[in-house]
């Protein structure tokens, strides 16, 4: 056998060349009724268990809603040590890998070419990652840490009146920042990035399907072609739908609150079903056009359009304190990074348990879908170029978003004790009106208002589609190109449970999936790093 591992072709149909063994059984197609490609168990389980969740929780859904909440609140309050353990851990396999001389492999082999220009591979994986993320909490997580939560205990600006304390305002204002940038920078991203980087190594370089079993062959040898790795798919599976739920929700939620504040659409239950639904039909359009014709697509046009909203609100806004507060924001969450990753030892629950578990359980259970498909399209880049460009650039590019959206309605909640952001964060938390608030203030609020609902719609349509994709190619057993019902059945199905979450119990519903499934996938994920240099020590460099 040859030092170099044959690229899986792609279906991953025909038996290949490579450092590991791939039985028949594994990558031959098998259809099965109504054309689907059920070869093995996880298809069949993870939908099962999908349709009775949402049977029951519709059936249900007075009864659903306090347990979800239950849920949510113990896993958070008892296991945040795990959480914060494990994103550190993370964080640091990443920087050891750029670092190492196993940064020099090329994904794909030693002769492998990118086949997507840096922008359209930065737009893809930026609008699949944290797009609707990134409007939903782009204005309320900077006002909120800075005025509630108090991180590290730093006391909050404003007194039980909302009267300015004045010698509070600059830690307080320094340390918000900083902790919302913590939860979407270097952490979150490297969640991604271990993720991708095992699903490329093991697929493209040694011939494995591009499923999320393959990780693992180096622990678990043979028998990941059964029950070990029926068991780490379908977990996958569960993690990725639930996850996705969550952001979609997330995206009904504040498209209709939008909705309502500039056309007075009423912003209820029943109208985010009805977003949900269209936007989901729009998705099935995408998934239909196939990669390169609708996420692709899709993912460059939401990324001009952000762009846009983007130069608008720092041209409009506080452009000096914007551009130098760019800067300032990179050093303080250098600085704080370290204590907002302790585990231990803190008294900031609130903070701690209500956000930072939450997100690092929500970033992990959407880490299959985002880490496949950002493999999907990562072929050709060598490690360290992978690593750094999906840790690094993320990372800037979401504190430039915060400092520009969260720097501007801070602002305005400290000069105007009218502001609309202080009312809808402070005052009454509609956190979905947050982004609208602070549009509101700016000159063309109802053009920028517009677009913004535009953004959020298209978030939703990519992420849906590109959902569906990752799903669909975890259950078919790593094939890249499954019968296309396959796909329209998951897209389907991710509405479902969105709008099942929605009705079971609403935002807290939404978190305690994201949670719940969050968990299991950690401890997948953390194998998963040892798998990691275990794979690339055999590759050639």
């Amino acid at each position: 056998m040859s030092d170099e591992a044959t690229p899986a072709p792609e279906g991953a149909a025909d038996v290949i060349e490579t450092d590991y063994e791939i039985g028949q059984d594994n990558i031959q197609p098998k259809i099965g009724p109504f054309g689907l490609d059920i070869h093995n168990p996880v298809f069949m389980v993870s939908g099962l268990v999908i349709v009775a969740f949402v049977f029951l929780t519709m059936a249900f859904q007075t009864s659903v809603g306090p347990l979800f909440n239950e849920v949510r609140g113990w896993l958070t309050g008892n296991l945040d040590w795990f959480f914060l353990t494990a994103g550190n851990v993370f964080v640091i396999v990443c920087l050891v890998l750029i670092l190492s001389p196993l940064g020099k492999v090329r994904l794909g082999g030693k002769e492998a070419t990118p086949e997507y220009s840096y922008f359209g591979w930065f737009a893809m994986l930026f609008a699949a990652g944290m797009g609707i993320g990134l409007m939903f909490f782009g204005v309320l997580e900077p006002v909120y840490h800075m005025a509630i939560s108090e991180p590290l205990g730093v006391p909050a600006p404003f007194d039980e009146n909302g009267n300015l304390i004045e010698e509070n305002l600059a830690a307080a204002k320094a340390m918000g920042m900083a902790a919302t940038i913590f939860h979407w920078g270097l952490h979150p991203w490297a969640i991604y990035a271990v993720v991708a980087l095992a699903l490329a190594l093991f697929s493209f370089n040694k011939g494995l399907p591009l499923t999320v079993r393959s990780m693992f062959y180096p622990i678990f040898g043979e028998k990941i072609w059964g029950w070990p790795g029926h068991v780490i798919d379908t977990l996958a599976v569960f993690a990725t739908l639930f996850g996705l739920a969550t952001s979609l929700g997330f995206g009904a939620q504040q498209a209709n609150a939008g909705l309502d504040y500039v056309f007075g659409i009423p912003n209820s239950i029943d109208t985010q079903i009805v977003l949900i639904l269209g936007i989901t039909a729009v998705a099935l359009v995408s998934v239909l056009r196939g990669l390169d014709g609708g996420v692709k697509v899709l993912s460059e046009v939401n990324m001009a359009m952000a762009a846009l909203l983007l130069v608008f609100v720092i041209v409009a806004g506080p452009t000096v304190g914007i551009l130098t507060g760019f800067f300032d924001n990179l050093l303080h969450y250098a600085r704080e990074v370290v204590p907002l990753s302790n585990p231990v030892g803190r008294e900031d629950d609130s903070f701690r348990q209500g956000w930072t578990s939450f997100y690092w359980a929500w970033w992990i259970s959407w880490s299959p879908f985002v880490g496949m498909f950002i493999a999907r399209v990562s072929r050709g880049r060598t490690v360290r170029e992978f690593i750094t460009c999906v840790l690094i650039i993320p990372s800037v590019v979401s504190v430039l978003w915060m400092t520009a959206f969260g720097g501007t309605a801070i602002e305005q909640v400290v000069t105007d004790q009218a502001s609309a952001v202080k009312e809808y964060v402070i005052a009454s938390y509609n956190p979905e009106l947050s982004l609208f608030g602070m549009l509101s203030e700016l000159p063309l609020a109802q053009i920028t208002s517009v677009i913004a609902i535009v953004l959020v719609i298209v978030f939703f349509v990519t992420s849906s589609d590109s959902g569906s994709l990752v799903i669909d190619t975890i259950t078919a057993g790593g094939k890249v190109n499954a019968p296309v019902s396959q796909r329209v059945f998951w897209c389907i199905f991710e509405g479902l449970v969105a709008i099942a979450l929605l009705l079971g119990g609403g935002l807290g519903a939404l978190q305690a999936a994201a949670v719940s499934t969050g968990l299991p996938f950690t401890l997948v994920l953390l194998l998963a790093c040892y798998a990691i240099f275990k794979g690339l020590a055999k590759e050639p460099r």
